[in-house]
Formats: structure tokens, C-alpha cells, sequence
């Protein structure tokens, strides 16, 4: 599995409905929230464009069956806004992004720990 082929939302609302969806299947969910791309076409945010590759790499360990979901958070201006509802929404309570977790679970890595494969590696682990 590779970033291109998980499911691609931006903003708030794209975000809700299609965790609803994907809940639906009862499978493990797994959510990157990242910074949206600019005008140019590029990540707004650095730590995100880095840990990227990262987490690229360890979807080859992402369970057989865990959905996979990556979230634009918006425009840095909207992001940094502390009434985001990202920041706002007592599952997510985001401070910071790159930030990866697992759905209604308490399991999360933020900022620099994405950029660890070992780190990433663990949290795709399967829950015993």
C-alpha cells in the first residue's frame, strides 16, 4: 500500500464523512493528519513533507486488513487558528501536525516521532 492508494480527504467536514464510511467496515483505522498543499502543489508543512517517505515505507506493515486515511488540515492560516475544528474535536484534540493515530484508540505519534520508521512500524502493529 502506498500513499497514493489510501484515501485522500481535505478539510474538517471531507474528514467526518468519510470516517463515518469507513467505520462502517469495522476495521482498524489508521489517520494522518497533515498539513493541505499549497498553490504550488507542496505541503505547506516541512515536518510533513519529511516525514512522508516515512511513513510511505512503513505501510508495508499496515495490517491486511486496516484502512488507511490521510487528512489535509487546511491552509497554515486555518490550521494555526485555535477554534480549528481539528483542534477543536474531543477524538482528535490535535496540537501538531504530522500527526498519526490510530481511530479511538489512545495510540498516536506526532511531529518528529513520524519521522521514525521504527516508531511508525509499532503503531501499524496489530493489536494483540
Amino acid at each position: 500500500m502506498d500513499l497514493k492508494a489510501v484515501t485522500h480527504v481535505d478539510g474538517y467536514e471531507e474528514f467526518v464523512k468519510t470516517v463515518a464510511e469507513l467505520e462502517k467496515n469495522n476495521k482498524p483505522i489508521f489517520i494522518l493528519f497533515s498539513g493541505s498543499l499549497d498553490e504550488s502543489g507542496e505541503n505547506w508543512c516541512s515536518d510533513c513533507r519529511e516525514a512522508e517517505p516515512v511513513i510511505q515505507e512503513a505501510l508495508a506493515s499496515l495490517p491486511e486488513n486496516a484502512q488507511f486515511l490521510h487528512v489535509g488540515v487546511g491552509p497554515r492560516d486555518e490550521w494555526r487558528d485555535q477554534n480549528n475544528p481539528f483542534r477543536k474535536q474531543s477524538n482528535l484534540k490535535l496540537k501538531c501536525v504530522p500527526t498519526l493515530m490510530r481511530w479511538k484508540a489512545p495510540e498516536r505519534l506526532e511531529e518528529a516521532e513520524c519521522k521514525k520508521l521504527d516508531l511508525v512500524k509499532m503503531l501499524f502493529e496489530e493489536e494483540d
